[in-house]
C-alpha cells in the first residue's frame, strides 16, 4: 500500500478522485507560476503607453504601490489554497466557501469570469509576441529609416494566429515537453531578465539622472488627449496592474503537485515576491536608459514609433556599437518569454474549461470534457480556447486598440475571478472553514477586505477609455465585449442553469457518512 500524498488525501475528503498525474514538485509549480506572471510579458507591451500618460515617476512608483496591494490578494488566496488543493481551483473554492445556498451561483460566476480571462490571456501573449516579432523583422531588414520591412496588419494577424495554433498543438501532444519548457522558461526569465537589467544601463551612452526617473512628472495631452493629471496617473499604473497577476497558476496545478496543501501557498507567495523585485528592476533599467523621450514616440524613428522598449534597446546598442545586433538579441529574449507565457496560459485556460465542462457548465460540455486517451490531456478544450482566441484577434485588421481591449478583458476576467472566493471567505462563518497549514486566523477579515476592494478598483480602471477624443478606431471595446458575454452567461443562469447547475460535481460518492 503506497502512502497517500497529503494533497491527495484532502482531495478525496473534498469528494474528488485523483485523475491527473501527481508529478509536479515545488520547483516545477513555482516555475509555471513564474512563467505565467512573466516579467517581460506584462511590462513590455504596455510600457510605452504608460510612460506617455504621466512620465517616469508615476510609472516607477505605481509599480511599488500595486505590488503592496497585490500582497493582500496573494495572502488571501494562499490561505484558501492551503485548505482546498484542487484543480479548477478558484471555481471550486468559490462553491465551498459560499456554502450550499449561494455556492452554485458563486462558482458559476467565478468559473465564467476565469474562463473569459484566461482565454483572452492567450490573446494578449499572442498579440504582444507578434508585436515583438514585428520589431525584430524590422530591425533585421534594416530599420524603418533604412527601408526595413514593417509587417502590415494582415501579416500581423497571421503571426497572431500562428502563435496560437503552435501553443495548442504543443498542449495537445507534448505535455512532457511542456514540463521541460517550463523549467527552461524560469531560467530564461531569470537569466535573460538579469542580462537586460544589468546590460541596458551599462551599454547606454548616457543614462537619465535619478531625479528624472523618480520625480519627473509630465502629461502628454497632445498625443493622449487626457488633460486631467489624476486620470493620467491612474492610466499610467495600468502596466503594473496588468503585470502583477497570474500567481494563481500554482493553484491550478495543485491536483498535480506533491504535498499541495503546503507547496501551493509557498509557490503563490514566492512568485509574487520574485516578480515584484524583478519587475521593478526591469522598469528602472528601461527608464534610466532613455536617450530622448520625445523621439521614442516619433513615427519616423527606427522602430516606426510602434514599440517603445524596442526603440530604447536600439538607441542603447546603436549609440555605442553603431549596429543593432545587441538590440535584436535582447528582443529575441523578450519574445521567448512571450512564447513561454502563452504556452502556460493555454495550459491553464484548457484546465479551467475542462473543469467547468466536467461539471456541465458549458454548452455541449460532453465534447469539451473528453480526455485524449493516449496523452491524458483535455485536447478538445485546448482547441476550443485557441479558436475563441483567434476570433478575439480578428479586429486587428481594422481597430488600433485591439491590445488595450484584449488586456482589459483578460485582466477583468482573471482578477475578477479572484474576487468571488475572497469575498465569500470574508463573509462566511469561521466555524465552517477547515484551515490548512497556512492559516490567517483573526487577520483574515481585514486582509480579505483590502484585497476585495483592490480587485474592484483594478477591474473598473481597465474599463476606462484610454485615448481621447473617443473615435471608432481608438475606442476601448472591452466593456462592450465583456458586457455581452456576462449578460448572456447571467441570462442562462436565471432562465435555466440555476435549476440544475450544482457547482463542482463530486466524482467519489460519500460512503457511510465518511
Amino acid at each position: 500500500m503506497v502512502e497517500m500524498d497529503s494533497g491527495e488525501k484532502r482531495l478525496n475528503e473534498l469528494g474528488y478522485k485523483q485523475e491527473l498525474r501527481r508529478e509536479m514538485t515545488l520547483f516545477k509549480t513555482l516555475a509555471i507560476s513564474f512563467s505565467t506572471m512573466t516579467l517581460f510579458t506584462g511590462i513590455t507591451p504596455l510600457y510605452g503607453s504608460s510612460l506617455l500618460y504621466a512620465g517616469p515617476a508615476s510609472l516607477v512608483w505605481g509599480w511599488v504601490v500595486v505590488s503592496f496591494f497585490t500582497w493582500f490578494v496573494g495572502i488571501a488566496m494562499a490561505e484558501i489554497c492551503s485548505s482546498f488543493p484542487t484543480t479548477g481551483s478558484l471555481y471550486f473554492w468559490a462553491a465551498h466557501l459560499a456554502g450550499p445556498v449561494w455556492g452554485p451561483f458563486a462558482s458559476w460566476c467565478c468559473a465564467w469570469l476565469e474562463a473569459i480571462g484566461l482565454i483572452a490571456g492567450i490573446g494578449t501573449q499572442a498579440y504582444a509576441g507578434s508585436q515583438v516579432l514585428q520589431s525584430i523583422i524590422l530591425l533585421c531588414t534594416g530599420t524603418n529609416k533604412g527601408g526595413g520591412y514593417f509587417a502590415p496588419r494582415g501579416v500581423f494577424l497571421a503571426m497572431y494566429i500562428c502563435l496560437t495554433i503552435i501553443w495548442a498543438v504543443l498542449n495537445t501532444f507534448a505535455l512532457e515537453v511542456i514540463a521541460i519548457i517550463d523549467i527552461i522558461s524560469i531560467w530564461w526569465q531569470v537569466i535573460g531578465g538579469s542580462v537586460i537589467v544589468i546590460m541596458l544601463p551599462l551599454v547606454s551612452l548616457t543614462t537619465k539622472p535619478a531625479s528624472y526617473v523618480f520625480t519627473h512628472f509630465e502629461t502628454a495631452p497632445d498625443s493622449t488627449g487626457i488633460t486631467s493629471k489624476a486620470y493620467a496617473v491612474i492610466l499610467s499604473i495600468l502596466v503594473s496592474q496588468y503585470s502583477l497577476y497570474g500567481y494563481d497558476a500554482a493553484a491550478h496545478l495543485t491536483e498535480e503537485t506533491k504535498g499541495a496543501d503546503r507547496n501551493g501557498p509557498i509557490a503563490i507567495l514566492s512568485s509574487i515576491g520574485i516578480i515584484s523585485v524583478f519587475g521593478w528592476a526591469y522598469i528602472l533599467a528601461l527608464t534610466f536608459s532613455i536617450q530622448d523621450f520625445n523621439y521614442l514616440y516619433d513615427a519616423g524613428n527606427e522602430t516606426a514609433g510602434a514599440f517603445v522598449p524596442a526603440q530604447i534597446l536600439y538607441d542603447a546598442f546603436h549609440g555605442r556599437y553603431n549596429n543593432s545586433a545587441g538590440a535584436i538579441v535582447l528582443l529575441f529574449v523578450i519574445w521567448g518569454s512571450f512564447f513561454f507565457g502563452g504556452l502556460s496560459i493555454t495550459t491553464s485556460a484548457a484546465r479551467v474549461v475542462y473543469a467547468l465542462s466536467r461539471d456541465k457548465g458549458i454548452p455541449f460540455s460532453s465534447i469539451w470534457r473528453k480526455i485524449h486517451p493516449k496523452h491524458k490531456v483535455p485536447a478538445n478544450a485546448v482547441w476550443l480556447c485557441a479558436a475563441i482566441c483567434i476570433l478575439l484577434g480578428l479586429p486587428i485588421l481594422k481597430v488600433n486598440v485591439v491590445f488595450t481591449a484584449i488586456t482589459s478583458i483578460c485582466t477583468v476576467g482573471w482578477v475578477g475571478g479572484y474576487a468571488v472566493p475572497i469575498f465569500a471567505r470574508m463573509v462566511m462563518a469561521e466555524k465552517r472553514f477547515k484551515p490548512g497549514p497556512f492559516y490567517l486566523g483573526r487577520a483574515r477579515r481585514p486582509i480579505c477586505l483590502v484585497a476585495f476592494l483592490w480587485i474592484c478598483y483594478t477591474c473598473s480602471v481597465f474599463l476606462l477609455p484610454t485615448l481621447y477624443p473617443i473615435k471608432w478606431d481608438t475606442f476601448n471595446y472591452a466593456p462592450v465585449a465583456l458586457g455581452i458575454c456576462l449578460t448572456l452567461v447571467m441570462l442562462w443562469w436565471v432562465l435555466d442553469a440555476r435549476k440544475w447547475f450544482k457547482g463542482p460535481v463530486r466524482n467519489i460518492d460519500v460512503q457511510d457518512g465518511k
